[in-house]
């Protein structure tokens, strides 16, 4: 089969015949019914740094533009300077390289946030790049002397109401006498003066034709953008709409979120180089003002009150069939052990523990109402049965007893490794071709060619997957489904995916996007210690059996081409929404070939032990045991508080 290249172009793309090309339109009567309200969370990526490469891209753009604002703002090196929806951060990072000390960049999207830590990184700038919501500011009342809004980045929102809650939290966030400086199109002129089509080379192999139009209530301008590659045809058709703010109209909803003294400092047009369709940054106002306050008063912080978690875990007294000896072992004491000592380091919480599955439901009734939730840890499942994983979480449900992790929908879905498949393509995220055999399947077709990776369709823990699940000929391929069969006793579908033979990658995240969360260095598995006779996979021997020569392969990190791993992690965040995963979850991955990556599997509740595949991403990352653990519990702790906050 032909595979498609990963380029530093673009994030690999199935062919025509695999299935998923860009979706095209074609012409539309309507721009506006097309656009999403959250458009701004899904278009800040790889291409937007090229569409509006002549302005953003630019360091003697942005250089002027920064001498222009320090003319107007007075500023010292020493102020704290917050730069909210920062993009790739060309601004702060001009600052910085003019010795401003306290410089914060905040912007919604992960690709650009990544890009800006790199140069930042590569400069040895001293910056503070998060992603976040300008909704919602991660920083304390009264922190900054100075918040910049700039390239355009105010009104993007649907509502005018979401405008004035950015407006309001960086009233919030600014200390008294603070300024706000924004750069913003001017919409009376953009109004009457957008270009209604357009068109544009990028570079050299790229342009794109945009089409506009006023909205409905004539108080956005609707664009869409076509991108073309010179060879590969269309690869994005999107749609965006953003707020025309009238001087008028600035000046009432600054005045409505407290600010005084606005000033319109003028008017600024980049000069940019490619000088063709400069869209919203054609003419942008320049407004400040400033925020009178009293110092918030000072909250005495109480001692924090302890929160009573009940950790339930797999019960060593029964039978565990995924284990070699099936029962539980020297190793699976100590990790426990190593688990209870690093919760014992958490001084803000306090820990029960729960392994009798034949009391457990009676233990936790009796917990009910003493407990402010529960550490679900019991990825064996109830009665250490595998199947039986989602009956905790719906047995803590069933008792309104809030727990860490996901629910037991998400682990049912993700328990079924074809229903995730299904749900990844119509995602448009690709995975290994495949096939689907049946209990009572005796004879089958090959739709793509050797070599095969067998693998049971439901299980985890690398349940029934050895160096003789890969299979390079039928007769292989009829053998490995009768050990599955015979063997491991599974009687239930087996999955036969194409044999990818590039990097083996796990990708880590802690947290529940899209608003609060970690993105773990990515993590590839080091066979160079494996004989080269044997498949490189890291299946059951190598969790299971440490006299086999996969007990000895490592975890080390990925080192992947930036759009291939940004691809990834933006694949992952979307499953991890689709799928509602929670709190904490770890998704594989394989290139193939040609560098290409595709979806193997998606782990809700992941392997928690001291040495696991997220453990190893934390380490890497410089987050001990310890830390990981609690930031899980922090996680949950988040994501009920604001639950309950909604419910009330």
């Amino acid at each position: 089969m032909n595979q498609q290249k990963t380029t530093l172009d673009k994030p690999p793309q199935r062919k025509k015949n695999g299935k998923d090309r860009t979706k095209v339109l074609g012409p539309v009567p309507d721009l506006e019914e097309y656009v999403r309200p959250d458009w701004w969370s899904r278009i800040f990526n790889y291409l937007y740094l090229r569409t509006d490469a002549d302005i953003i891209n630019d360091l003697n753009i942005t250089s002027h533009e920064i001498d222009l604002f320090l003319e107007i703002l007075n500023l010292s090196p020493d102020d704290k300077i917050l730069d909210l929806c920062c993009g790739q951060g060309r601004h702060s990072l001009e600052l910085a390289r003019r010795n401003f000390k306290n410089i914060e960049g905040l912007d919604r999207s992960h690709y650009l946030i990544q890009k800006a830590k790199t140069t930042a990184r590569k400069e040895d700038l001293n910056i503070r790049f998060r992603e976040g919501d300008a909704r919602k500011i991660p920083s304390s009342t009264d922190s900054f002397d100075l918040v910049m809004i700039l390239g355009n980045s105010f009104g993007y929102f649907e509502t005018t109401q979401d405008d004035l809650r950015v407006l309001k939290e960086v009233f919030r966030v600014l200390k008294p006498w603070g300024k706000i400086l924004i750069e913003v199109t001017d919409g009376d002129y953009l109004r009457n003066n957008f270009q209604a089509r357009s068109w544009e080379w990028m570079d050299k192999k790229h342009f794109v034709c945009r089409e506009r139009s006023l909205s409905l209530d004539k108080q956005r301008l609707i664009s869409r953008e076509v991108i073309t590659h010179t060879e590969k045809g269309v690869i994005a058709d999107q749609f965006y709409a953003e707020r025309l703010y009238s001087k008028e109209n600035l000046t009432r909803i600054l005045e409505t979120a407290g600010f005084s003294n606005i000033t319109f400092q003028g008017q600024i047009s980049p000069d940019s180089k490619r000088n063709q369709d400069l869209g919203m940054m054609e003419k942008c106002l320049i407004v400040t003002a400033v925020e009178k306050k009293l110092w918030t008063p000072v909250k005495i912080k109480l001692k924090k009150e302890t929160k009573n978690v009940a950790v339930i875990l797999g019960d060593p007294n029964k039978p565990d069939l995924l284990k070699p000896s099936t029962v539980f072992d020297d190793d699976d004491f100590y990790t426990i052990d190593q688990l209870k000592a690093g919760l014992r380091e958490l001084k803000d919480f306090q820990f029960v523990y729960l392994n009798s599955h034949d009391t457990l439901i009676q233990e936790l009734t009796k917990l009910k109402g003493k407990i402010d939730f529960a550490f679900n840890l019991c990825d064996e499942g109830y009665n250490n049965d595998a199947q039986k994983e989602l009956h905790i979480p719906s047995l803590l449900e069933m008792l309104s007893i809030s727990y860490t992790g996901s629910g037991p929908q998400c682990l049912a879905y993700c328990y079924d490794k074809s229903l995730v498949r299904g749900i990844a393509r119509e995602m448009g995220i690709p995975v290994p071709e495949a096939f689907f055999v049946k209990p009572e399947d005796i004879t089958f077709g090959l739709p793509f060619n050797f070599p095969v990776m067998v693998k049971p369709n439901f299980g985890d823990s690398s349940f029934g997957i050895t160096q003789r699940s890969v299979a390079n000929s039928f007769e292989e391929l009829v053998n490995a489904i009768s050990e599955i069969r015979e063997k491991f006793g599974y009687e239930k579908p087996i999955l036969v995916e194409e044999f990818l033979t590039g990097k083996d990658l796990s990708v880590g995240i802690i947290g529940n996007p899209p608003e609060s969360y970690t993105v773990l260095p990515l993590i590839m598995t080091d066979y160079s210690s494996l004989p080269e006779n044997l498949p490189k996979i890291c299946g059951y021997e190598s969790k299971w059996l440490p006299d086999t020569p996969y007990w000895n392969i490592k975890s080390i990190p990925a080192n992947l081409p930036e759009n291939v791993e940004k691809f990834i992690i933006e694949c992952c965040l979307k499953l991890s929404e689709r799928l509602e995963c929670r709190d904490y979850c770890r998704f594989d991955w394989r290139l193939d070939a040609n560098g290409n990556p595709k979806l193997l599997e998606v782990n809700p509740n992941p392997g928690w032990c001291w040495d696991g595949h997220l453990a190893k991403m934390a380490e890497i990352a410089n987050i001990p045991y310890i830390e990981m653990l609690k930031t899980i519990l922090q996680a949950t702790e988040q994501r009920i508080g604001k639950t309950n906050t909604n419910h009330n």
